[in-house]
């Protein structure tokens, strides 16, 4: 699943390619390049999820994190997400890319994802994918990107 949301966000939104909103055409597209129907079918239900999560009548929790709390993860959340990772939301948060409200929803679409504890390389991508989708966060989707894609200049000792 998390291919084709890979292969979605790099052929539609990092090329600015219209996104094809006809759910069958889309199907059609990914059977054509190369996905199963059935994961087809739940990485549409996770892009629609998402969406969905700027709803805060629907979704409460995004709306009632107070300042400056702390965040504990459950035991299924820290089976996802190694400390490396946590540690990454958590950086973050501090340098303000992420809200309270923007982690939150990172971590539900972390959730939701199928298989393996998720990689941090596989987790910016969720955090870049879910910046891109929550309106006002321009500016966070715009230095994510940087931290995604800046090569390091010189030598490393």
């Amino acid at each position: 699943m998390f291919d084709i949301l890979m292969y979605l966000f790099e052929t539609y939104v990092q090329s600015d390619v219209e996104l094809l909103f006809d759910r069958e055409e889309l199907t059609d597209e990914l059977s054509r390049a190369g996905f199963r129907s059935d994961e087809i079918g739940k990485a549409l239900i996770w892009i629609e999820k998402l969406a969905a999560l700027q709803d805060s009548d629907r979704h409460p929790y995004l709306g009632g994190v107070e300042p400056g709390s702390f965040r504990i993860y459950t035991a299924e959340e820290t089976a996802r997400l190694d400390t490396e990772s946590r540690g990454f939301l958590m950086f973050l948060e501090q340098i303000q890319v992420l809200s309270a409200t923007t982690r939150e929803m990172v971590i539900d679409r972390v959730m939701e994802l199928d298989g393996e504890p998720l990689s941090l390389d596989d987790l910016k991508w969720v955090v870049l994918m879910v910046l891109f989708n929550a309106p006002g966060n321009e500016q966070a989707y715009s230095q994510m990107e940087d931290l995604i894609f800046e090569e390091p200049e010189g030598y490393l000792h």
